[in-house]
């Protein structure tokens, strides 16, 4: 059986996604979650010496579109919506600072 998931873990999850949960949340997480690692685990009952590893379930081919040349939009267009800008440019506030090192 699979390692339960705490509601330690789920609460560690929950603030590196920025997440606020409440109590009752992170009890049915952890509740649901632990459901799901069960369910996966089933898997390892599966005898899977002779399946062929895949990258997609699908026959798929080339399914990008062609490259084609076209026009562009031109700069005026392009700078049309610009919250600020600077001559053809777009202008972007600093987010590197002199200490940096970059």
């Amino acid at each position: 059986m699979a390692k339960k998931i705490d509601q330690a873990q789920v609460r560690k999850v929950a603030k590196l996604s920025r997440l606020e949960l409440t109590e009752a949340e992170v009890q049915e997480f952890t509740g649901q979650l632990s459901a799901i690692l069960d369910y996966v685990e089933k898997m390892n009952d599966l005898d899977t010496t002779d399946v062929e590893p895949l990258a997609h379930c699908l026959p798929i081919s080339n399914v990008l579109r062609q490259d084609c040349i076209k026009e562009s939009l031109g700069t005026e267009k392009t700078l049309a919506n610009a919250p600020q800008r600077d001559g053809e440019f777009f202008k972007v506030p600093k987010i590197l600072d002199d200490s940096s090192g970059a």
